[in-house]
């Protein structure tokens, strides 16, 4: 696995543990556990026994999007920290002898690699977007496709916004919302995509058993909401009023280009999940913000 110790890696590190699964977990820097193996990413070196020895290649590996300003430096760090990691582990998969090919890689990717969808539907089949972050997507996602091509069954997992209280989408919101100063960004009428941690993970497990699964997943709730009734779901829960509206401008100012990719409207649809049967314990966005305000700190 590499990406192990970031927010969604090392919960599902854990969570691939207590099931009973062994990990190597890929670290960039000498090993210090039985269970680390170093690699270099960004000069494609990876130690092959290490993945001829896998059953599954797991890459979580990525900088994070929303904590830092868009400069034209970090846009490059986000690109080469996603694409340097795919590309070396599927090269690696690629090179050994096909009877020592793992038989699944699972890949991460974003549910913004269709950009801005408007108040249209978008499976797995929908195009692909042109903004910024959708073109990562799309790069990120063929740099997988060495491994496809040899053979391992690849899962692009195009994850929307966590609602979580310790990180993804939740995590900034909490303290002022529970001032009194919640608000919906612009508008609020632009689509969003999110998912409970649970059922991500409860997913990704779910897809590993389930071998005629490939190729994009959306891992989403089965429904979409607007931003508003988002606000308005985590304002409820933490039983505060919601009243107010954050300008365009003020995005613009705090956050660069992440505010454009806040804007746009991404009403996806996970088809996939769908129609193979994947049940969701949280279904909607209230359930899935409840869960996350009683369990924060």
């Amino acid at each position: 696995m590499a990406g192990a110790s970031g927010f969604l890696g090392t919960r599902l590190g854990d969570r691939l543990a207590e099931a009973g699964h062994e990990i190597t977990r890929l670290v960039r820097r000498p090993a210090r556990t039985a269970d680390e193996s170093p690699w270099r990413p960004s000069q494609g070196q990876i130690d092959p026994a290490v993945v001829a020895a896998a059953d599954v290649v797991i890459n979580m590996a990525g900088a994070n999007i929303g904590t830092h300003r868009w400069t034209a430096h970090y846009r490059g760090v986000l690109r080469s920290s996603r694409v340097d990691t795919t590309a070396t582990l599927a090269d690696a998969i690629k090179q050994l002898p096909p009877a020592d090919r793992p038989g699944t890689m699972v890949q991460a990717s974003g549910i913004s690699a269709y950009g801005d969808t408007g108040d249209r539907p978008t499976t797995e089949a929908g195009p692909a977007g042109q903004t910024f972050l959708a073109d990562l997507c799309r790069v990120w996602e063929a740099a997988a496709r060495p491994a496809e091509d040899a053979g391992t069954r690849v899962l692009l997992l195009r994850t929307a916004p966590l609602i979580d209280a310790t990180g993804g989408l939740l995590k900034p919101l909490l303290i002022p919302f529970r001032l009194g100063l919640g608000a919906k960004l612009g508008s609020g009428r632009q689509w969003m995509a999110w998912m409970a941690p649970a059922d991500w993970l409860g997913a990704v497990e779910f897809l590993l058993d389930r071998e005629d699964v490939a190729g994009p997943v959306n891992m989403t709730g089965p429904a979409s909401c607007t931003n508003a009734e988002f606000t308005r779901a985590l304002a409820r829960a933490l039983h505060r009023p919601a009243m107010l509206t954050v300008p365009g401008v003020a995005l613009d100012v705090a956050l660069g280009g992440l505010a454009e990719e806040l804007r746009v409207s991404v009403r996806a649809v996970p088809a996939v999940l769908e129609k193979a049967g994947f049940h969701w314990s949280y279904p909607d966005i209230d359930a899935a913000v409840r869960v996350a305000v009683d369990t924060s700190p």
